[in-house]
């Protein structure tokens, strides 16, 4: 496909994205037990993060389908070694074959597929996929997101008080001390694939989603649109938006909200 990709091209992929995000599903299902441990090899990556068998084939799966589908895309994924032709390239895959690794191996419902197809360092398609919880979350850029083909927005609320919130402890702990005794959070149990955490905020079953620092362009970058054209946004703790396909594709401490919950969280966290 020539570049640059035009909005009505990116609406004709959609419908063989789907059937290959659910093939690379029936790669993984195979392997998971929900409850239980794992059936896949497990190893662990420099720096000690596991990885299984599960992660490799749907890597590799996705690698030779979605290079097919969009010829002249670049490539960015956790389990591929980086090329850096994809700096400055117009159109990159960012990709996940399983979001929330420890979930998917000790048996938790709480894991994904992540894909985004991004444009000029922006995400044209995002698409997070939930196996053990039968979730399909899209969104193309400029035409709205769903779960499941059904529309969705983020929670209309417009001040932290009664707020339902997610992400790490210390996080949380600082958030609720600066927005004071009287703002009585809801503590949703933490959230493992950060795809996930950013979907339930643009589906409204979650207000403010908290991202510990470290995480990866492919952890967020397809949930990232999801939420976008949900009503939402991701940024630092500094306000600043999300940008992708960096040199160095890491982020910092990162908020996932409603925008209209943006300035409240930024002011309580800043106390």
């Amino acid at each position: 496909m020539p570049e640059p990709i035009t909005d009505e091209a990116v609406s004709a992929l959609m419908p063989e994205l789907r059937a290959i995000m659910r093939e690379a599903a029936d790669i993984a299902r195979p392997f998971f037990r929900l409850g239980g441990q794992t059936t896949a090899r497990i190893w662990s990556k420099a720096g000690g993060s596991p990885v299984t068998e599960a992660d490799v084939a749907v890597d590799a799966f996705l690698k030779v389908r979605l290079s097919a589908l969009v010829p002249g895309a670049a490539w960015l994924s956790e389990e591929t070694a980086d090329d850096p032709v994809r700096i400055g390239h117009d159109l990159v895959w960012i990709v996940d074959p399983i979001d929330g690794t420890r979930a998917f191996l000790s048996g938790h419902p709480d894991w994904s597929i992540a894909v985004a197809l991004l444009a000029e360092g922006q995400p044209m398609i995002g698409f997070v996929h939930a196996p053990a919880g039968a979730a399909d979350y899209e969104a193309v850029r400029g035409r709205g997101a769903t779960r499941n083909g059904e529309p969705i927005r983020v929670h209309p609320r417009e001040s932290l008080p009664g707020a339902r919130i997610t992400g790490p402890k210390p996080m949380l702990d600082r958030l609720a001390r600066g927005a004071g005794p009287d703002t009585d959070f809801a503590r949703i149990d933490r959230i493992p694939s950060l795809a996930l955490r950013l979907a339930r905020v643009a589906e409204g079953t979650v207000d403010v989603g908290l991202i510990s620092g470290n995480a990866r362009d492919w952890d967020i970058a397809a949930a990232d649109l999801v939420l976008r054209e949900a009503g939402g946004m991701v940024c630092d703790l500094s306000g600043q938006a999300t940008t992708y396909n960096r040199a160095d594709p890491v982020h910092g401490e990162l908020l996932a909200a409603p925008v209209a919950l943006r300035d409240p969280v930024l002011t309580a966290w800043d106390r």
